[in-house]
């Protein structure tokens, strides 16, 4: 049996999930995911969104929103996911022109703000990272200008496993190095070739990334694949069948 309670970020299925939603949902389900990620609704009201997930018993390990969206539309955006159950809003990327050291100085105070009143209404905030965010600067990442310049208590690291691993940077030596910052893992695979694999089925070493991530005080181990080369859905269960074999 899994020692780790394991969730898909549904942008993996959403060629799935643009055609058949609530559908799609219930197959992740049972495929054996206890969670999902949410990367948009698929247009539901809050009500019938919560109401699927009470049907497939899946938890809600956070949801992808842009920057934008989030700071013209946030206090709107915390009411649905309180109706749906979720407790964790993540900006999944910034604009291309902020990846300088100006750049994350500027955002991080930007990130405080929204962090804090995501805390104050109840919710944990996060930032997950591309590759573009281990680039170097004043002698660090740029990752690390906005980890050090954001409270703790305002902004979490949702740390993508494959793009640390893409940037040349160890994902279990970063962890480490950020213990009490990582509150979700993306758990990825690469390919020889540095192109996605199935969980499982590439180059890294899962088992070492679920671990230090363990050490590292995560509390959310999301399957993700950018760009799936078979069915997503086929996709989705090799991975949790890999992780489930892994881990047994």
């Amino acid at each position: 049996m899994s020692d780790i309670s394991i969730s898909l970020q549904l942008y993996t299925v959403r060629d799935q999930t643009a055609q058949h939603f609530q559908e799609t949902v219930r197959q992740v389900a049972a495929l054996g995911y206890t969670g999902v990620e949410f990367a948009g609704y698929g247009g539901l009201p809050a009500s019938e969104l919560a109401a699927l997930l009470q049907e497939t018993s899946l938890q809600v390990a956070g949801t992808h929103l842009g920057l934008e969206r989030v700071e013209q539309h946030l206090d709107g955006e915390i009411d649905y996911c309180q109706a749906i159950g979720c407790q964790s809003l993540i900006v999944p990327s910034l604009p291309r022109d902020l990846y300088t050291a100006e750049g994350m100085h500027a955002v991080a105070v930007r990130l405080n703000a929204l962090g804090r009143h995501c805390h104050e209404r109840g919710l944990t905030f996060g930032f997950h990272n591309h590759a573009l965010e281990f680039a170097p600067a004043e002698g660090k990442y740029l990752l690390d200008i906005l980890l050090d310049e954001t409270d703790p208590a305002f902004v979490q690291s949702e740390l993508d496993t494959y793009w640390a691993a893409y940037a040349g940077v160890d994902p279990r030596v970063y962890m480490a190095q950020r213990t009490g910052r990582i509150r979700w893992v993306h758990l990825k695979d690469m390919t020889p070739e540095r192109t996605f694999a199935e969980v499982g089925d590439g180059t890294l070493d899962i088992n070492g990334i679920i671990d230090a991530a363990r050490l590292a005080g995560a509390q959310w181990y999301i399957v993700e694949n950018d760009a799936p080369t078979i069915p997503s859905l086929e996709s989705a269960r090799r991975s949790i069948e890999n992780l489930l074999s892994l881990r047994a």
